[in-house]
């Protein structure tokens, strides 16, 4: 099988899809109404807004970026064997569509040298683990996994009233417990190509992952923007933004920072190819798709 992916300078990013999953546009966006997004329908559907369920579609997808010293994974998705009753289709999955779309890539755990975790979210960390003989272990076992101390703190130490503890429990905390945690700073860089950038609101120490490599850049920016409305519309929330001003004063100012450079910004949920460029749209912004050729595995084509 070939498999192409996207270059940044000399760095390759290339995705996984663990699946696209339908999410109910008024619960997720509780405070906007019909007449809000009337007037972006047009635009959203097919790929972002469903027309027949009115359902927002988000990828559930990982990104892999291969450096010239090691291949690092970023986020892990829904994961398997988890107990996610409010989520059917996570609930006790038993899938092999991302183990499949590593494989396409030549990657199996073992090749993994690091993990990064964006945040803390049960869609984030699923394949930090596996079950093994009843136990959770580490899906990728030689590999760092890298956590926000203060992200990992806030969601062991004070909870949020709408979130379980159960991602935490079977995702992150045994990690910790077979010492394979690196709890760093939300400024933390592994060398001169990757570093973290503070994006807090969405969850306590949210960060997003920049990228430099040969005088290009990108950006993977996690759940700081789950759909593309939210360029038009940083002011939006959705239900799970932890600290709703904050998170609102994060997107702007990732906003305007990005905003008509050449940065590749690769977010989590938007449509396929789910990555593209930030430009001015009079006081607001729009989300152009990046027009190079991605290929996409774990049974979803991109």
């Amino acid at each position: 099988m070939s498999v192409s992916g996207r270059r940044v300078g000399e760095i390759e990013i290339h995705r996984v899809v663990e699946m696209i999953m339908p999410f109910d546009r008024r619960a997720f966006f509780p405070h906007n109404s019909d007449e809000d997004w009337a007037p972006h329908r047009s635009w959203l559907e097919p790929d972002a807004l469903d027309a027949r369920s009115d359902a927002l579609l988000f990828p559930m997808q990982s990104y892999i970026v291969r450096t010239a010293h090691h291949t690092i994974l970023i986020d892990s998705c829904v994961g398997n064997d988890k107990d996610r009753p409010k989520r059917p289709a996570w609930h006790h999955k038993t899938d092999d569509a991302f183990l499949r779309g590593l494989k396409a890539l030549g990657i199996g755990p073992a090749d993994i040298d690091y993990v990064f975790c964006t945040h803390l979210h049960a869609d984030h960390v699923g394949w930090n683990t596996q079950l093994e003989n009843g136990r959770w272990v580490p899906t990728f076992p030689n590999a760092r996994y890298v956590f926000s101390r203060k992200e990992l703190e806030a969601w062991r130490d004070v909870g949020h009233k709408n979130f379980a503890r159960t991602p935490l429990e079977d995702s992150v905390l045994p990690i910790v417990a077979a010492g394979r945690a690196d709890l760093v700073a939300n400024d933390f860089a592994l060398d001169d190509q990757i570093r973290l950038e503070p994006t807090p609101g969405h969850t306590p120490d949210h960060v997003a992952i920049t990228i430099n490599s040969a005088g290009e850049s990108a950006v993977m920016s996690g759940d700081l923007m789950h759909s593309p409305v939210q360029c038009l519309h940083p002011e939006w929330v959705p239900w799970p933004d932890w600290d709703v001003a904050l998170a609102g004063r994060t997107r702007r100012a990732f906003l305007e920072r990005y905003c008509d450079t050449p940065t590749l910004v690769c977010t989590a949920h938007f449509p396929l190819p789910s990555a593209g460029r930030i430009v001015r749209a009079g006081d607001a912004f729009r989300f152009v798709y990046d027009d190079q050729p991605w290929l996409t595995r774990g049974g979803v084509p991109g």
